[in-house]
């Protein structure tokens, strides 16, 4: 997650500071400096932070160059007030409710039309949220929440390693047990920065997780291609037959080779990934170093582990100069830094709302606040088409029950995606 490069973090930071003179209240928290500010400034001034939305003007994809849709998308303004949101969620129980993760350790809840006050729950005193990209970064509600009331978070705890822990909502349903915590999985984490953070249940009903390559920069421990640490990996965890979990039988290292837990490998940090829910086709976004971001695609019968490429290649092009990677899965959309500095995942679309993305995949990148769509086109080939330029900090994309699509604003705020 965040920035890449430094010369995108500059001029992310030259935007802040415009948007601060002229409006005269607190900037998007994207760097250390940043986030001083913003927490220094009064209530008040963080509630009024509403950034511009811009359609689409003449922009080509970055992965495929291809004509912009007739129709004009925009985004909607929800709720504000969050402090630096990364992560929006629903609890499949049919309550309507979403579920916004705050990277300081708070999970809040959007209901009747609005932000409640009182979070679902708090864990800042458990999080490391100091750096960048450390915090409570991840949520998922069991599939079974409506019955059994269990959900998983991601977070980075005080020592700074990754920690997936269950929580247990209490007898009030507006808030969670916070005493209710099991362990599932530690990670230490060699560096402050490429810590993943998603968790996910799969359409088989495991439950998947990302971490990151252990940070720094070019992967110096090697982990994105080594099969004996879980860094740089996608986990894939039964939290249903065992505490804290069981290994799916399938899963492609049960049997040696590497460890048991890892689905999938050669990730530098995998942000967000996410299930089209009709299909269960997997869609993963990578995070470059200093050149390319990456969208990557596992179809849904495929279960043996793929390996995308990190650290012999960044996206399509070698890391290091005549680099080999026999059987590598290639990225399905890449683009360069030109175009953004840090991707965020979304969704396929499967709403109601909005029928000609019916089917496509959603995403963006942090710094441009570009928000493309990504098809599927002939001869095995992807298309990606600008749906609209925001000046948002997209830290997350979310989706309700009903498979609506919203877009989190790591300065405060919650969208949703609408024509």
């Amino acid at each position: 997650m965040l920035y890449a490069n430094r010369a995108w973090l500059w001029r992310g930071l030259l935007l802040s500071l415009a948007v601060a003179l002229a409006a005269c209240v607190a900037v998007v928290p994207t760097m250390p400096e940043v986030v001083k500010a913003l927490r220094t400034a009064t209530p008040r001034a963080r509630a009024t932070l509403q950034p511009q939305i811009k359609p689409a003007a003449t922009q080509r994809s970055p992965a495929t160059a291809t004509d912009l849709p007739a129709i004009s998308y925009q985004l909607l303004p929800l709720a504000n007030g969050f402090e630096r949101p990364v992560y929006l969620t629903h609890a499949g129980d049919g309550s309507g409710r979403l579920f916004v993760v705050e990277q300081p350790g708070r999970v809040r809840t959007i209901s009747g039309g609005g932000l409640q006050p009182d979070a679902f729950l708090d864990l800042s005193a458990l999080v490391n949220a100091r750096d960048n990209e450390r915090g409570l970064l991840g949520l998922a509600f069991h599939p079974q929440y409506a019955r059994n009331g269990y959900f998983f978070v991601h977070y980075s705890a005080t020592d700074g390693g990754t920690v997936v822990a269950r929580y247990q909502v209490s007898a009030d349903a507006q808030r969670a047990d916070a005493d209710s915590a099991a362990l599932v999985l530690s990670q230490p984490q060699p560096y402050p920065n490429h810590n993943g953070g998603q968790l996910a249940f799969g359409p088989d009903g495991y439950l998947y997780l990302g971490l990151g390559d252990g940070g720094s920069a070019g992967d110096p421990q090697g982990n994105g291609q080594n099969l004996g640490t879980w860094l740089g990996k996608i986990l894939r965890l039964d939290v249903d037959a065992a505490l804290p979990y069981a290994l799916p039988a399938a899963n492609p290292f049960v049997a040696g080779g590497g460890l048991p837990e890892i689905w999938a490998y050669g990730l530098r940090n995998p942000w967000r990934f996410s299930f089209d829910r009709r299909s269960g086709d997997l869609f993963i976004a990578d995070v470059g170093q200093g050149s390319w971001e990456e969208i990557n695609f596992q179809p849904a019968a495929e279960t043996t582990a793929r390996n995308y490429g990190w650290d012999i290649l960044e996206a399509n092009h070698c890391v290091q100069s005549g680099c080999s990677a026999p059987g590598v899965s290639m990225p399905v959309a890449e683009y360069d830094h030109g175009s953004g500095c840090s991707v965020t995942g979304g969704y396929v679309y499967r709403g109601s709302s909005l029928p000609a993305l019916q089917g496509a995949y959603i995403y963006g990148d942090y710094c441009s606040g570009t928000i493309w769509s990504l098809r599927p086109a002939a001869g095995g080939a992807w298309r990606a088409t600008v749906l609209l330029q925001s000046e948002l900090n997209i830290s997350s994309f979310g989706e309700d029950e009903a498979g609506e699509l919203y877009v989190v604003h790591h300065g405060g705020s919650v969208f949703r995606l609408g024509s």
